[in-house]
């Protein structure tokens, strides 16, 4: 089940991209075993379909990923592009 979800956030992933606003976009960090500090990307939900579908879909992909049995980096969404 797990799979298929993620199958399903990985779909969501490739066709995220479009002619959004910056104010419209949001990127998915995670931070790393290594460093709770890192912010890693992982991911920019830039559709033209606007702000609320960019962050619920951020969102979603955030908590799947979180969900993954093993998991042990922490998910986030952030407005805008990506930011080191």
């Amino acid at each position: 089940m797990m799979r298929a979800r993620l199958g399903v956030v990985l779909l969501v992933l490739a066709s995220c991209s479009g002619q959004a606003r910056s104010e419209d976009i949001f990127t998915l960090y995670r931070d790393s075993p290594l460093g709770q500090e890192m912010r890693i990307h992982v991911a920019t939900f830039d559709s033209a379909d606007g702000k609320d579908y960019n962050q619920e879909n951020c969102r979603l992909a955030a908590d799947l990923f979180q969900a993954q049995p093993g998991v042990i980096a922490r998910f986030w969404c952030e407005m805008g592009h990506f930011r080191k």
